[in-house]
């Protein structure tokens, strides 16, 4: 039965981070929205750890804000603590991070869905497309009703033929208590979309008063807390970007009554239980065929190739504010439950501890990122969009930078408009979905700021000012938010130009700063300036050389990644280009000359090549 005569816009499978953002970015710009989800209660659910933001993380988070996208404001509101990660380092690589409460982001977030115009939220369980001549028209789901849309966007998550690990104990579902989609694989494969697998897992949860805190050290949240969202730059109008219901939701002032996180060691016990019990590991015992994420690894891996490390930091999270549950940070496993147990006892601090949830390692299918367009669109099927850890990502800020990403490109596309395509040299999600679509991945890819190279521009405070042209162009922020940023730019440029060009003892300010001039000494008009604004113009007079000299080498980059490649190119048929670069150019299908460089196996000859060859076609009259 087909549920709807009219088509959607947008629809949306899966509401976890990654749906949710692309949901609510779509029904901001006026598209009619439905989002999909086998279960309404668990949206944007905190899978694994109950935390926002980190290394490169923290700064999705603020261009997410800066896009208009609701991670931020969520995490703010419903945080219980905040810490700036690198703060005895550079601006450029200092990240936000907050702790939330896992259960009132969960709810605060579903409430934000239930009140935005244009989005209807239905709970049914997607298992397969409706294709018409190669393109997806909608979906189908385990009600037997069928959804048509002009596109689709898939945020399944870990939910693909998923099956948990523990020990040799296996469950099906992408999230312990939760289902599994079983038949959605097999529709994409059927519409030619290559499946892989990869795999992830998650630390037990202990029960916080059965816990010895004297044996830990205690990691308190910052006196005065980095919050995500700009908050300077909006108004009572638009904080929440919902009409004005009279209805509460929850959340609390940000940064206020922040709670403790707690510091342990495992021990040369713990290393032993673990060694000795590594073939009942799910892991190594030849159970998960998916590769796991490198950069965060279970307690086996950690013994096992860093073993010259006598011990290994973990960290005690509470889950929320009215749960006395603790996250284990660090001691992701797939071992059996009794080898769970033995290790979690042998820990300074968790002798009697009792487990709520015990740890488990899931594997998933996801689809390799390099089958779809910059634009996050599948190169298989027309309308079709992919977001999240489907495209092999992992982590709720990538889910959700994705998920923001594609649902504003849906839109476009249902429009017949141009698309948002954010560029490397613009912010790190450029980069982590450059890198998706060019590179793919054969494991889960985590954001670092080491990806980016030209992270200098990318310090966090700057994610707005980075994005306006962006927001002001797809329409993804409010006019008055446009208006107080373009005068945030003013004041910023204002205040740089004049600490470069006024002088104080025979030299100009911006001399004194870069030789580390305290900013209490700097001109008391400066001083009285928001932090916001303040921060940024003495960052940008600071490292004046260091930011000119990345911009000149944009500049230098930027030729090549104007030049756009014709739609249909046939590879094979340029003279000169080497076989295996035309069939890794055929399969990729790249935008610009830029984005060919960076594909494995395209070496520089093979660019200019092909630069030539563009140039003649238009030379000759053809696009």
């Amino acid at each position: 039965m087909i549920y709807n005569k009219i088509p959607y816009d947008v629809i949306v499978c899966g509401a976890g981070h990654a749906g949710a953002e692309a949901a609510l970015a779509a029904a901001r710009m006026g598209a009619s929205t439905l989002l999909l989800t086998g279960n309404i209660d668990t949206i944007a659910q905190m899978s694994c750890n109950p935390a926002i933001g980190g290394q490169a993380k923290g700064q999705i988070v603020r261009e997410i804000d800066a896009l208009g996208g609701e991670m931020a404001i969520n995490t703010d509101v419903t945080g219980i603590q905040f810490r700036l990660l690198n703060e005895s380092k550079g601006p450029a690589v200092q990240s936000p991070r907050a702790q939330s409460d896992k259960k009132a982001y969960q709810f605060r977030l579903k409430h934000t869905i239930e009140l935005q115009p244009n989005l209807q939220l239905f709970q049914a369980t997607v298992t397969g497309l409706v294709f018409e001549k190669g393109r997806v028209t909608g979906v189908k789901t385990n009600l037997d009703l069928e959804f048509m849309g002009k596109t689709v966007v898939v945020t399944t998550g870990t939910f693909l033929r998923a099956l948990m690990h523990i020990g040799q104990n296996k469950n099906e579902g992408g999230r312990m208590g939760d289902f599994t989609a079983k038949t959605l694989s097999a529709s994409f494969q059927k519409a030619g979309i290559e499946l892989q697998r990869l795999k992830t897992g998650t630390p037990p949860r202990l029960l916080g008063r059965s816990l010895d805190f004297s044996k830990m050290e205690e990691q308190r949240g910052d006196p005065n807390p980095t919050l995500f969202a700009f908050h300077d730059t909006r108004d009572s109008n638009n904080m929440f970007h919902v009409e004005q219901t009279g209805e509460q939701r929850l959340g609390w002032k940000p940064g206020t009554d922040q709670v403790s996180c707690w510091m342990t060691y495992t021990t040369e016990e713990t290393a032993q239980l673990v060694k000795d019990n590594l073939k009942r590991s799910a892991l190594y015992g030849g159970e998960i065929e998916g590769v796991g994420p490198r950069y965060c690894p279970s307690i086996e891996d950690k013994f096992v190739r860093f073993a010259d490390k006598p011990r290994h930091l973990l960290f005690l999270e509470p889950e929320g504010r009215s749960t006395n549950e603790y996250y284990v940070n660090g001691l992701s496993t797939s071992l059996p439950f009794d080898v769970q147990v033995a290790m979690v006892r042998s820990v300074p601090g968790l002798e009697r501890a009792e487990l709520l949830r015990p740890a488990y390692a899931v594997e998933y299918d996801f689809a390799q990122p390099t089958q779809l367009f910059p634009t996050l669109e599948s190169k298989k099927v027309e309308n079709l969009f992919f977001a999240g850890q489907i495209n092999g990502t992992s982590g709720y800020e990538e889910a959700a930078c994705q998920g923001l990403i594609a649902g504003v490109n849906a839109v476009h596309k249902a429009r017949g408009e141009e698309p948002l395509i954010i560029k490397r040299h613009e912010g790190y999600i450029g980069v982590l979905i450059d890198d998706l679509v060019t590179k793919g991945t054969n494991e889960p890819y985590r954001m670092f700021t080491s990806r980016a190279e030209h992270r200098l521009l990318f310090n966090h405070g700057s994610a707005e000012l980075r994005m306006i042209e962006h927001a002001r162009n797809h329409k993804l922020l409010t006019d008055n938010r446009i208006n107080s940023i373009d005068s945030k730019i003013e004041s910023i440029n204002h205040w740089r130009e004049k600490l470069e060009t006024q002088r104080h003892e025979g030299k100009t300010w911006g001399d004194h700063i870069r030789r580390d001039m305290t900013m209490e000494s700097l001109p008391e008009a400066f001083q009285k300036l928001s932090p916001e604004i303040r921060d940024e113009v003495h960052y940008r007079v600071r490292y004046q050389g260091y930011l000119e000299r990345e911009q000149r080498q944009i500049v230098k980059l930027d030729n090549v990644e104007k030049i756009n490649i014709p739609a249909g190119l046939d590879f094979m048929a340029i003279k000169g280009l080497r076989k295996e670069s035309a069939l890794k150019l055929t399969e990729f299908k790249p935008y610009t000359l830029g984005q060919a460089s960076r594909i494995s196996g395209v070496n520089p000859a093979d660019i200019s090549v092909l630069m030539v060859y563009i140039a003649a076609r238009k030379r000759s009259g053809k696009t």
